[in-house]
């Protein structure tokens, strides 16, 4: 699969139009209902995206890897309805709307690459509503297909809770699938981190 970010543009030019920011791990970036009025560029580290369900409950909706951008939806200086959270020691940009607009008036090739992310989140709204209608195995599949895909590697770079969080099951079924994985010779676990080595079970499992 070829996300929306593989292109060609060199972020490294529009850096210095923003504010560099140290994330710790495990701290909040933005807050769901806070009023925005900017983006951020994940330079290096892990971000995941979560929502407050109508219970109360915590769900994942995305994991942010380096050289993507969050926060996009908050450009209408409305509130966010989404929750930022590092995952590790994170590297960020933060460039504000007025940064953002004097960005797309330099460099009005950058439109484009904001229009690809706001469709591949809906992409992965509509994904996150497609996984109801998977069975636990698939649900987990289809996570770790699309964690690889966006690392561009073969290692997944989160633990057990993460993966019950994104998909919805427990971490007893999370465990019960991985062991059962492993047994078969489709994953590898070295030192609580997971390693794909038939990606293609995984594919197929989902199609």
């Amino acid at each position: 699969m070829v996300t929306v970010y593989e292109s060609a543009y060199n972020w490294e030019d529009y850096l210095k139009y923003g504010t560099r920011k140290f994330i710790k791990g495990k701290e909040t970036i933005y807050s769901q209902g806070m009023k925005g009025n900017e983006f951020y560029f994940l330079h290096k580290g892990l971000v995941r995206i979560v929502t407050a369900t109508a219970t109360g409950k915590e769900r994942i909706l995305n994991i942010v890897v380096p050289n993507q951008l969050l926060g996009v939806q908050a450009l209408d200086l409305n509130t966010h309805f989404t929750t930022a959270i590092a995952v590790m020691d994170s590297v960020l940009y933060r460039f504000s709307c007025e940064e953002f607009n004097q960005l797309i008036t330099i460099h009005p090739e950058l439109f484009m690459l904001f229009s690809k992310t706001v469709i591949h989140k809906m992409r992965i709204l509509i994904d996150r509503i497609n996984l109801n209608t998977l069975s636990s195995e698939q649900k987990m599949a289809l996570l770790l297909q699309n964690v690889c895909d966006e690392f561009k590697n073969y290692e997944v770079p989160l633990y057990q809770q993460d993966l019950a969080s994104c998909t919805g099951l427990t971490r007893i079924t999370v465990y019960k699938i991985l062991k059962k994985w492993q047994e078969d010779d489709i994953i590898e676990i070295k030192k609580r981190k997971y390693f794909i080595k038939n990606p293609d079970f995984l594919r197929n499992l989902v199609r």
